[in-house]
């Protein structure tokens, strides 16, 4: 009887396991969550956000480059003695509040949270015992800011991800195994492995983003870890930064570098990473607003990446007393309020047979079940009194038998007269632009 049980346990509980090589890995399917998810937000926050000159790249800059507005920065503003762990004290946090963080997130229409548990410089917001007296706990903020900000978005429905950097700059455990041609694994196995299991252990990340892998997969061990990692953890999904030469290669998302935009439907999920700063990922003082990604420009980035089987992450930096920048909190205000129109066009959605039309080239899709979403990102006017007649020539009698209804979403409950041809969807669009949530990008939900 006991045997039979286990043998019951076993069917009904199935984990699946996968060999550490690339060809086991690569066959894993992707958690559906992630798919339907969409659009997620990323967080740069460190020691690097108190200068918050230039870029999160501060201490690169100052002491490999020699950047010229970097070091005249600190002759200006620090006595010479000064060093980058020196900014660690001013790293307070003091005004952080990560359930308005969560909140905010939630409202601006993103579905997960990655945040920058280390960056390059090694500082862990985490109270990591392998980042002795240069993490949060021990020095600044006295407080487990990884720890704190997952409890709370996922509070609020929100999926919850961890950004690491393998690579440290002036890691001397790094240094010595590139020194020895990374035959030696002193870093990769005493302060890698140990953290990312660290991680998973205490946080249960949804998301785990590598970056700064300069050295080959073999030397980070790479596929052995994913291989534990799927086994522990079957909803927990990875990017593409596993060492050199797995870059839009392998992954359960590919990111492919930054800001990719392949422009056609990609074969494989990808993840469009791009910062609302167009100069820096963490948040620098001298941050213009011109330099910063227009509403209009950013609704165009997520619709045309979705369209392509991609994701977008939207990074943002936060002040080192915890404050995210107002006008990051704007553009995350006004894409909440096109959300609260228009997120069924873009949640749980998968991209459609054409990602853009022909005739009407300006006009993007996606679609579910029986429905196709047509985004418009400028609303076309006729010129005359008469009604702007719209033609979506790759909606057409020969690949859409009927279409049924078709409808603005700000405006669902008008039917908007349309005629399907063998030569497109012609619909007419009313002759008063639609209300100012749905200003920036229109979405016309055609019922099939």
């Amino acid at each position: 009887m006991l045997i039979i049980s286990l043998v019951v346990i076993a069917v009904l509980s199935p984990v699946s396991t996968f060999d550490p090589s690339w060809g086991s890995l690569d066959n894993r399917p992707l958690p559906e969550w992630y798919d339907d998810a969409k659009v997620g937000i990323l967080i740069h926050w460190g020691v690097y956000s108190v200068p918050a000159y230039v870029s999160e790249w501060f201490w690169w800059l100052w002491e490999v480059r020699e950047n010229p507005k970097v070091t005249k920065f600190m002759r200006a503003h620090y006595p010479p003695f000064w060093t980058y762990a020196d900014f660690a004290r001013d790293f307070t946090a003091e005004f952080f509040e990560p359930n308005e963080w969560a909140k905010m997130f939630r409202d601006s229409g993103a579905k997960y949270v990655v945040m920058t548990a280390k960056h390059h410089d090694g500082y862990t917001l985490w109270p990591s015992m392998y980042s002795h007296n240069w993490n949060a706990l021990e020095v600044g903020p006295k407080r487990d800011l990884v720890g704190d900000l997952a409890f709370a978005v996922r509070s609020y429905g929100l999926k919850f991800g961890v950004y690491y950097s393998l690579y440290e700059w002036y890691n001397p455990q790094w240094l010595e195994d590139k020194k020895n041609n990374f035959g030696t694994f002193y870093y990769s196995q005493c302060k890698v492995q140990a953290e990312l299991h660290d991680l998973v252990s205490r946080y249960s990340p949804d998301i785990i983003w590598s970056d700064g892998d300069l050295a080959p997969e073999t030397y980070w061990n790479s596929t052995n870890f994913l291989a534990w990692l799927y086994k522990e953890k079957a909803n927990t999904v990875v990017n593409d930064r596993w060492g050199s030469g797995t870059l839009c290669k392998h992954g359960d998302f590919f990111t492919c570098g930054n800001g990719f935009t392949p422009g056609i439907e990609f074969p494989h999920k990808f993840e469009n990473v791009f910062s609302l700063d167009d100069s820096s990922f963490g948040y620098r003082r001298e941050l213009d607003p011109v330099n910063v990604m227009s509403i209009e420009n950013l609704l165009e980035k997520i619709v045309t990446t979705v369209a392509c089987n991609g994701n977008v992450l939207i990074n943002i930096g936060a002040r080192s007393d915890g404050v995210i920048p107002l006008i990051f909190q704007e553009r995350l205000e006004q894409m909440g309020q096109w959300f609260k129109t228009n997120a069924e066009a873009i949640h749980g959605t998968r991209p459609w047979m054409n990602v853009r039309d022909t005739v009407s080239p300006e006009i993007w899709f996606t679609q579910k079940t029986s429905v196709i979403y047509a985004f418009m990102r400028t609303w076309p006017e006729s010129g005359t009194d008469e009604p702007y007649r719209l033609t979506i020539g790759t909606v057409n009698s020969s690949v859409v038998p009927q279409v049924s209804k078709v409808v603005l979403l700000n405006t669902p409950l008008v039917n908007l007269k349309h005629t399907l041809s063998a030569l497109g969807l012609t619909i007419e669009l009313p002759k008063l632009s639609p209300d100012y949530s749905a200003r920036w990008v229109w979405v016309l939900r055609i019922q099939c």
